[in-house]
């Protein structure tokens, strides 16, 4: 979900968190009047907010009753997400402000967060569709009413405070729990909302995927869903960011860092692969030698598959391979063994389908001490909504012994 765009097109239940705080307070008591208490308002001016909430979502949130108001199925779930939403954005505007709780804005918070991702406020607007000084003006509030800079300028452009950035990374989380509520809204509605966002590695792109998509299609036909690809250090970024939804690919042991958690699928591999007409395929007396002449295509530095690969060949010193493409590609693996005599050290599973179909072969090579674990991350804390927990789901099921 993109959450830095122009007003216009800023999803409604992030349009006007004041509101979502009026609503949360009706929740909680049952009462417009206590609600208008405790939130400083009028009696009309709660009922005002939660019309305007209802009418945007086209949805009704509460059983009126002469006793007073109680929160629907609907209500009650929409409560959930905006508990979750205020437990990560609370924290750090108190943390600057304690009146931030009450005066901070979508717009203040958008134009926070574009600013601390671009280190330039003309960037910013231009990403958000807006003037510079509008982008300005709503940093420069937030700014008077921490009474603190949240900027400092360098020579490389403008970079946030830690505050900011806590405040920051705080609203990103907070922007994501409302679009996933407006997702589990649509449901009950019988329509599709929001989008399934997958940080994809490679083992994932060509085993896993493929058979879930085609299942979850077959459930929800319209839904989108996004596939993104990339280093790991960038897409586990993404994904503490908000930006991700979950991770598919080779565990880190240990876990690479306290906020997010995983969860092992299954076991796989590594196996040495080469095309049909290389001089070692066929041989079952392959030496390390041998194969540290060969030249190599093989995973980038960093990543589990390469760290095998070293292992491999650290009792050779400086007789280790020297000729090596560094690439995560399986098709590039796939035409450059094909075109010579390179080697490449892959992910099982990854290659499976593609010695199936005939296109590459795997070597009488005994890698089963390679074993590492595949499966998902995920923020700590994360709740899906209803369509990436049936996407969960599915890719479950997909998981080697339990496909059907």
């Amino acid at each position: 979900m993109n959450w830095l765009a122009s007003d216009n097109s800023i999803p409604v239940l992030q349009q006007n968190l004041r509101h979502l705080r009026v609503f949360l307070a009706v929740v909680e008591t049952g009462s417009v009047t206590r609600a208008a208490e405790l939130c400083h308002v009028s009696q009309p001016a709660v009922t005002q907010a939660l019309s305007k909430i209802e009418r945007s979502i086209g949805i009704s949130l509460f059983d009126r009753t002469t006793q007073g108001l109680f929160s629907n199925r609907a209500g009650q779930q929409l409560a959930t997400r905006v508990r979750r939403a205020f437990g990560y954005l609370d924290p750090a505007l108190i943390d600057l402000s304690p009146r931030l709780r009450i005066t901070a804005t979508s717009a203040q918070l958008q134009a926070l967060v574009a600013v601390r991702e671009a280190e330039n406020f003309t960037l910013a607007a231009r990403r958000l569709g807006l003037a510079q000084p509008t982008v300005h003006r709503a940093v420069s509030q937030l700014e008077q009413e921490a009474a603190r800079p949240l900027f400092e300028r360098t020579s490389y452009g403008i970079v946030a405070t830690r505050p900011a950035q806590a405040l920051a990374q705080a609203a990103r989380l907070s922007f994501a729990e409302l679009a996933q509520a407006e997702a589990d809204l649509a449901d009950l509605t019988r329509a599709e909302a929001g989008r399934i966002v997958i940080g994809s590695l490679p083992l994932s792109r060509s085993y896993m995927l493929p058979k879930t998509i085609s299942r979850f299609r077959k459930l929800r036909p319209n839904l989108p869903i996004h596939i993104m690809e990339g280093r790991y250090a960038d897409l586990l970024q993404g994904l503490r960011r908000g930006e991700i939804d979950f991770l598919i690919g080779a565990l880190r042991d240990p876990v690479p860092i306290g906020d997010v958690e995983q969860e092992e699928l299954f076991s796989d591999t590594v196996v040495i692969v080469a095309g049909l007409n290389h001089p070692l395929v066929g041989r079952s007396d392959i030496t390390l030698d041998e194969l540290a002449f060969c030249p190599w295509i093989v995973a980038q530095a960093g990543t589990p598959t390469r760290k095998h690969f070293n292992e491999l060949f650290a009792s050779l010193g400086n007789r280790a391979p020297r000729s090596i493409v560094e690439s995560g590609s399986l098709i590039l693996m796939r035409e450059l063994l094909d075109e010579s005599d390179h080697l490449g050290c892959v992910s099982y599973l990854q290659a499976k389908a593609e010695i199936a179909r005939g296109l590459m072969t795997a070597l009488d090579i005994d890698l089963s001490h390679t074993s590492r674990p595949i499966g998902l991350t995920f923020r700590h804390g994360w709740m899906p909504t209803i369509a990436q927990q049936q996407f969960l789901d599915l890719l479950r099921d997909v998981r080697p012994g339990r496909d059907r």
